[in-house]
């Protein structure tokens, strides 16, 4: 499709997909930093995806907004745009282009495991799938995140004395984590770092019920024995952990299927905990689309791309800069 480039640029319209750089016209398919960059002229995107926007970068991060619903058609010129839920975090969306009787889909990042914190995948037919590959590799099997969620809470409950403190990101993970741990049944206070505060409080407005959260840092340190903590990766490094006392390190991540990488993190429990679509949901989604040609980015491309040509499909790579391994995951 010439009138779509592999820095996902549509020409007809003028408009980039999750740009990196400032540019006039942009689609943002969610919020996370790789994918939402400040100074663009004009940004189209789902409402929470907006929302989120002006959370993190304030409220003239863009010269100007237009807020998209789920299903809603879109005609620029000769162009239709639509999106349709990614299943990723609250608000993502993937990207359905419609041209000259030709229809392209660009993923964003995209799972189809069921989540209560976003709305649901959904898939949409399509000529040309612009493919996320996160963990496009076969080893990628992300494991029910129900049954890591029971592991967590039988270690509170075998080590009352101790705090149990899990990384995850401050957009989508640290949510569904805390979500999950409600579904469970555990309804205790969970003790969030200032970094999740606003978000966990944006997410509670859409509608979504996270139980009592608390700050963790109006606590004494007495306080957090037999609790649970969230608070960033990075935080799990710093200064700002040393005030736990005797903490079980846990990360939540997809990233925790590779053992070695859990280790030199210093992660004493790893949770396989992942908001990307792993191995099994990247291939049964190119199937499902009933696609062509298929274009792979941010992750492990080679090896989707050498799947798909198996296949009998037209596959190509796009290296796009700017897109980092670990953001949102």
């Amino acid at each position: 499709m010439r009138w779509l480039n592999h820095e996902l640029y549509i020409e007809p319209i003028d408009t980039y997909i999750d740009p990196v750089r400032p540019v006039d016209r942009a689609i943002v398919t969610h919020g996370h930093a790789d994918h939402a960059r400040p100074g663009h002229q004009h940004v189209l995107a789902t409402p929470q995806t907006i929302d989120i926007m002006k959370h993190r970068y304030g409220a003239n991060c863009a010269g100007s907004f237009q807020s998209l619903a789920f299903g809603e058609r879109l005609a620029i010129d000769d162009v239709a745009v639509t999106l349709y839920p990614a299943g990723h975090i609250l608000g993502s969306a993937q990207v359905l282009i419609e041209y000259q009787g030709q229809r392209a889909v660009v993923t964003g990042d995209y799972k189809t495991y069921p989540d209560s914190t976003a709305q649901p995948f959904e898939l949409v037919p399509c000529d040309l799938f612009v493919t996320e590959a996160t963990f496009g590799l076969p080893v990628f099997q992300h494991p029910d995140p129900m049954g890591e969620v029971t592991r967590l809470l039988a270690s509170v409950a075998a080590q009352p004395e101790r705090c149990h403190v899990i990384g995850a990101y401050a957009l989508g993970k640290a949510q569904r984590v805390i979500k999950l741990i409600r579904e469970a049944g555990h309804d205790a206070p969970i003790y969030l770092h200032g970094a999740q505060e606003k978000l966990c409080g944006y997410y509670m407005d859409q509608g979504i019920d996270l139980g009592d959260l608390r700050k963790a840092l109006d606590r004494d340190k007495d306080a957090f024995p037999g609790h649970i903590v969230i608070a960033p990766p990075s935080a799990l490094r710093d200064r700002w952990s040393r005030r736990l006392p005797d903490p079980v390190v846990c990360q939540a991540s997809g990233w925790m299927t590779i053992k070695q990488r859990a280790k030199q993190s210093g992660v004493e429990l790893p949770l396989v905990i992942s908001d990307h679509a792993d191995w099994n949901e990247l291939t049964d989604t190119i199937s499902a689309t009933g696609a062509d040609t298929v274009w792979v980015t941010h992750g492990r491309e080679d090896a989707l791309v050498h799947w798909c040509r198996q296949r009998g499909l037209q596959a190509e790579p796009l290296y796009l800069q700017g897109r980092e391994e670990d953001s949102g995951e």
